[in-house]
């Protein structure tokens, strides 16, 4: 039987996103989030206005979508309760927030050279996507939420989660993002069952993949 519930939080999970955008002073932030989805080359994602994060998205208009595997779980954990932004808001302070200069050092993740944008991407996550800001909506009045559509113009994939002999498709069975669940990490368990729009967007047989 279901119940009427008022959860505290109305959040069903998503995969986690490293978001690296550039500060003020041109060194490199980096923050975890996962209200995020795609949709083609497109991803819109839902962050709080107080974070450093969306100051540098509103001000630089770029950023890389670093996606890690649950096998990153600590380094992600390592971010946990900490803010590029100083002073730490009152709202962050009160719940252990600390201000730190440096995320990568933190969480112990190494920086990458992106192609196309200035912000660095994270080399240990085997997802990583260039995007432009496109649009910023409030979300939800009064409320200090964002709504930013990015534009993907790159994507780096590690090769070792490729279908073998593609050059363009990622292999789900190799592929194991880390998932934010009601604020828990959790990774994918087995393949629970085949799908029948899966041979829909599988490459064709004999086609060589080109890269786009």
């Amino acid at each position: 039987m279901h119940k009427v519930v008022e959860p505290k939080i109305l959040y069903f999970g998503t995969p986690v996103v490293l978001i690296s955008t550039v500060n003020e002073d041109q060194s490199a932030n980096l923050a975890p989030m996962s209200s995020a989805w795609w949709l083609n080359q497109s991803c819109m994602l839902g962050m709080s206005s107080s974070s450093q994060t969306v100051a540098n998205l509103l001000r630089e208009r770029e950023c890389v979508l670093n996606l890690p595997s649950s096998e990153l779980v600590r380094a992600v954990d390592r971010l946990a309760l900490l803010t590029g932004r100083n002073p730490v808001p009152e709202r962050k302070a009160q719940v252990g927030y600390r201000f730190e200069p440096d995320k990568f050092e933190a969480a112990q993740l190494t920086p990458q050279a992106s192609d196309l944008v200035r912000p660095p991407r994270v080399a240990e996550c085997p997802v990583q996507l260039e995007a432009v800001v496109e649009q910023v909506h409030d979300f939800g009045m009064p409320s200090t939420l964002k709504a930013i559509a990015v534009k993907i113009i790159r994507v780096h994939i590690d090769e070792r989660i490729l279908m073998t002999g593609e050059q363009n498709y990622i292999d789900p069975e190799k592929w194991n993002p880390l998932i934010m669940n009601f604020c828990e990490f959790f990774g994918l368990d087995r393949k629970l069952h085949p799908s029948r729009l899966a041979p829909v967007f599988a490459p064709s047989p004999g086609n060589v993949s080109q890269a786009n």
